[in-house]
């Protein structure tokens, strides 16, 4: 997949999980990038419990990438309570 590709599912998937994650947001650019990051992160964390020829294609990088980005924005709001409940 070209890099292009690879921004429009990170931006697909950013915004997908920040409708699934309901609740407050990062902001359109913080949702997006963390949708570019889910992506990467999704498409690793899928390449070491599942064999790459399961979910393949546009559609699949989209799934595997959007449950990156709902897991990293579970992440960021777990650790933003914790820095903030600190003050």
């Amino acid at each position: 997949m070209g890099i292009v590709a690879w921004i429009v599912v990170g931006l697909v998937a950013g915004w997908l999980a920040s409708q699934i994650m309901r609740g407050h947001g990062y902001g359109l650019i913080g949702d997006l990038a963390l949708g570019l990051v889910g992506a990467v992160f999704g498409g690793w964390l899928y390449g070491l419990v599942a064999s790459p020829a399961e979910l393949s294609g546009l559609f699949g990088s989209i799934i595997v990438a959007t449950i990156g980005a709902i897991v990293l924005i579970a992440l960021a709001r777990l650790f933003g309570r914790r820095s903030g409940s600190e003050r």
